[in-house]
């Protein structure tokens, strides 16, 4: 049986892991270890201490396999296990392609619908249009806010609220229809995906897309949400704009901002907010004015959470109503809509 490292019997993954950290030295392996477990870099470490010696062949073979590996990873992101196995049977040869993708498949989680996310929106847009708002709104779920934000933006008024919702009020959806909707699209990642439930859309899904998505749009799909779902309506404006989002405006809006804002509210708020969004308030008023700020929210003392979040509310709420009279422009990122 012989091994650590006298050859003989296979290494073992860890063993494997361990002989490719040394390889790539102290610098390099330092910086694997920030993204390990604990208990991963201890077992690790325990390796390194005990491994004797590595052969040019044993390094040869595991930093040959770690590239196969990462090779086949980044074919899996680009375009399913098929397209993978295709180019690693050309790269390098039918029996290692397999063994490499055998590999990965036990324990590599592709997200579902990651070939979509690559996909130019209104294309994507194009051949997702005509799709039942259910299966709109699964496909969105798996995108980032931007590219959702624009395709939801393209879609009739009549569906935008629809889909918004039905995101909103996803909560766990089956492996079965996921690769279902994964058929439909093309999708070759279908054989990757948890059998375990998986956790997708929500609240915050659909808020990340609504304060990406333009103005119109957003306050369509609100205004439908509170006559329709009225609580949901209002637990996602709760959510939408929070105190700390002020650094989304420039210096102009923030002046236009504090001229409505109460002293007393501003010093509260400010004492729960972090260093670089006091900084931007403090930078955008008078020395003067600042410096009573500064003194008032010393004087105070400790302040309550909730009194704190009341304040940072009241300011919020002044800005949603400056942003409906187009008094200031909260910068949205992603932006661009879709024209069809």
């Amino acid at each position: 049986m012989r091994n650590n490292y006298g050859q003989d019997a296979p290494l073992l993954g860890l063993q494997k892991a361990a002989i490719l950290l040394i390889v790539l030295g102290p610098e390099r392996s330092a910086t694997i270890f920030k993204h390990l477990k604990e208990d991963e870099i201890e077992e690790l470490t325990l390796e390194i201490a005990n491994t004797r010696s590595i052969t040019p062949q044993m390094k040869d073979e595991v930093i040959n396999e770690f590239y196969e590996i990462c090779l086949a990873q980044q074919y899996i992101a680009e375009g399913g296990i098929a397209y993978a196995k295709e180019l690693l049977d050309k790269a390098l040869g039918a029996d290692k392609a397999m063994d490499v993708i055998g590999k990965l498949t036990a324990s590599l989680q592709v997200k579902p619908f990651e070939f979509v996310r690559k996909t130019d929106a209104t294309q994507l847009f194009n051949f997702i249009q005509d799709e039942h708002p259910q299966t709109i709104a699964l496909i969105l779920s798996y995108l980032s806010p931007s590219q959702a934000a624009l395709i939801i933006s393209a879609l009739p008024p009549d569906r935008q609220s629809d889909v918004a919702k039905r995101i909103a009020m996803m909560d766990r959806t089956s492996p079965d229809v996921i690769k279902e909707v994964e058929k439909v699209l093309e999708s070759k990642l279908a054989s990757l995906v948890n059998q375990d439930y998986t956790i997708i859309g929500g609240v915050d899904a659909v808020v990340e897309i609504l304060n990406t998505v333009d103005r119109g749009t957003e306050k369509h799909i609100m205004e439908t949400l509170e006559i329709e779902e009225p609580e949901l309506a209002d637990e996602i404006r709760k959510k939408m704009f929070v105190f700390e989002d002020v650094l989304l405006l420039d210096d102009r809006a923030i002046q236009r901002v504090l001229r409505d804002v109460d002293n007393n509210d501003l010093a509260i708020a400010l004492k729960g907010a972090n260093e670089q969004v006091q900084n931007a308030i403090f930078n955008n008023l008078s020395k003067r004015l600042a410096l009573m700020i500064k003194e008032d929210m010393e004087f105070m003392g400790p302040v309550r959470m909730k009194d704190v979040e009341e304040a940072q509310q009241k300011i919020v709420n002044i800005i949603r109503k400056l942003e409906d009279s187009a008094e200031i422009v909260i910068s949205r990122g992603g932006g661009d809509e879709i024209i069809v």
